[in-house]
C-alpha cells in the first residue's frame, strides 16, 4: 500500500513538473518572440537612416557630406559583358566618389548598361530600359550633384564623368546615377569646364575600347544590348 502511495506521488510531482516546464518553455517563447520583434522594429530604424530617401539637392549634399567621412574606398571594378573595367575614383571630388561608392553599395549599377556607345569618344552608363532601374532609382532618391570642375582634371582619355541630369536643370548639375568614360584618343576637352571629371580608368581600356566598337542604333544605342553585370568597391 505504501508502495502505491509513492508511485502516485512520484507520478503527480512528474505531472507538476512537466506542467511547469511546459509553462517555462512557453514563457521563454513569448519573451524571446517580444525580443526578436523588438530587435527587428531596431534594425529597420537603423536601415532607415542608413538609407534615406535623397530627394533635392540640400538633401542629398548633407548625406554625401557625412557619408564620405565614413566610407573612403576609392575603386571600382565594373564587371561588363566584354571584360573588368577598374576604376580610381578622386578624393578631391569627394561628394562624387561618395555617390559614386554608395549607389556601388547599394548595388546600383549592377544590370544597368551602356546606353550610349559613340565610338572614338564616349561610353555612357547607369541607365537601362529595364523598370527594375527605374524601381532603384525610386528607393534611392531623386536629387543631382552639382558640377565640381575646378580640381585640375580634364576630359582625358579614360576618366571618368558625370553627365547632366534630365531634371529642369538650366546649370548643368550632374546626374548621379549615369557616368561616362572617354575614350577618344587625345581626350574630348570640349567638356571641360561643364561636367565633372570625378575618376579615370586604371586598368581595362581594352575593354572600353571593345564596348566602344559595337554597333547602335540612331541613337547611340547598342543593337546588342551591353551589361555592367556587377559593380563592387574594391579594398
Amino acid at each position: 500500500m505504501r508502495m502505491v502511495w509513492l508511485l502516485c506521488g512520484f507520478v503527480l510531482f512528474l505531472n507538476c513538473e512537466d506542467k511547469q516546464s511546459k509553462k517555462k518553455i512557453k514563457q521563454e517563447t513569448t519573451e524571446f518572440n517580444i525580443k526578436k520583434k523588438e530587435s527587428n522594429s531596431v534594425s529597420q530604424e537603423e536601415d532607415t537612416t542608413k538609407f534615406p530617401v535623397l530627394n533635392g539637392l540640400m538633401n542629398a549634399m548633407e548625406f554625401f557630406l557625412e557619408y564620405e567621412k565614413h566610407h573612403k574606398e576609392n575603386k571600382v571594378r565594373l564587371t561588363t559583358d566584354f571584360g573588368t573595367i577598374d576604376i580610381l575614383l578622386f578624393e578631391e571630388t569627394k561628394f562624387h566618389r561618395a555617390n559614386f561608392i554608395y549607389l556601388t553599395k547599394r548595388g546600383y549599377f549592377n544590370n544597368t548598361q551602356f546606353y550610349r556607345v559613340i565610338n572614338n569618344f564616349i561610353v555612357q552608363a547607369g541607365n537601362s530600359d529595364d523598370k527594375k532601374t527605374a524601381k532603384k532609382r525610386a528607393e534611392i532618391g531623386r536629387y543631382l550633384l552639382p558640377t565640381d570642375t575646378n580640381r585640375g582634371f580634364t576630359h582625358e582619355r579614360g576618366v571618368i564623368s558625370m553627365p547632366s541630369g534630365e531634371i529642369d536643370n538650366p546649370y548643368k548639375l550632374a546626374s548621379p546615377f549615369e557616368f561616362f568614360i572617354i575614350q577618344q584618343q587625345g581626350g574630348s576637352h570640349f567638356l571641360d569646364g561643364d561636367y565633372t571629371v570625378f575618376g579615370k580608368v586604371i586598368k581595362g581600356m581594352d575593354v572600353v575600347d571593345k564596348i566602344a566598337a559595337v554597333k547602335t542604333d540612331e541613337a547611340d544605342w547598342p543593337l546588342k544590348n551591353v551589361y555592367i553585370r556587377k559593380a563592387e568597391v574594391l579594398k
